[in-house]
């Protein structure tokens, strides 16, 4: 499974400005519109998740569900986030196809 090349482009994203952390601001800027892309941490505490989810199939922005905070935080350049939005469109897709192809893969090893 190849994790370093989502954590290159998240943090790349970052670099950009295309990439926004935390609750608040990811919510913010669903409700805009902006988010193409929303990446939820696998230990995001259950009621957040829920509430995240909520919010994307209300403004129909897709999601994922990947990899673990302190991970993703340190790639990205952040400390203890669990929640990351994409906002450029290339980035989303791009990201989105690699979680997906290592998600599949994660699927035929079990």
């Amino acid at each position: 499974m190849n994790r370093g090349k989502v954590y290159s482009y998240l943090g790349f994203a970052a670099k950009s400005r295309n990439l926004i952390t935390g609750y608040n601001t990811c919510s913010m800027m669903m409700e805009k519109k902006k988010v193409r892309l929303l990446i939820l941490t696998e230990d995001l505490v259950e009621n957040t998740m829920k509430k995240m989810l909520q919010q994307c199939s209300r403004n129909q922005i897709e999601y994922r569900v990947f990899g673990e905070s302190d991970d993703l935080s340190h790639a990205t350049g952040n400390s203890g986030k669990g929640i990351f939005g994409i906002t450029d469109r290339h980035f989303a897709e791009i990201i989105c196809k690699e979680i997906d192809l290592i998600q599949s893969e994660r699927e035929v090893l079990e």
